[in-house]
């Protein structure tokens, strides 16, 4: 995800409650459920936001056999 253009880096939501744990470390921005597949982003805006919410859809539904929701959480340059 963060190699499609636009994308500045994954949210971890308000609290930091959006986030997938794995052994030995948290993956932030990204929720993993059984029925579904939420990304949560910070993109740039330097791109139109639908073009890079879509590109990232298309990119994780690749790999996975559930709905994927791709939400834009907020919009900031990216780093230089």
């Amino acid at each position: 995800m963060l190699a499609v253009p636009g994308v500045v880096r994954l949210h971890p939501g308000d609290l930091g409650e959006v986030a997938t744990y794995l052994p030995g470390r948290a993956v932030t921005g990204v929720r993993l459920r059984p029925d579904e597949v939420e990304v949560h982003l910070v993109v740039s805006p330097e791109r139109p936001i639908p073009e890079v919410a879509g590109r990232v859809h298309e990119a994780v539904r690749a790999v996975v056999s559930v709905p994927v929701h791709v939400f834009v959480e907020d919009v900031e340059p990216p780093p230089t």
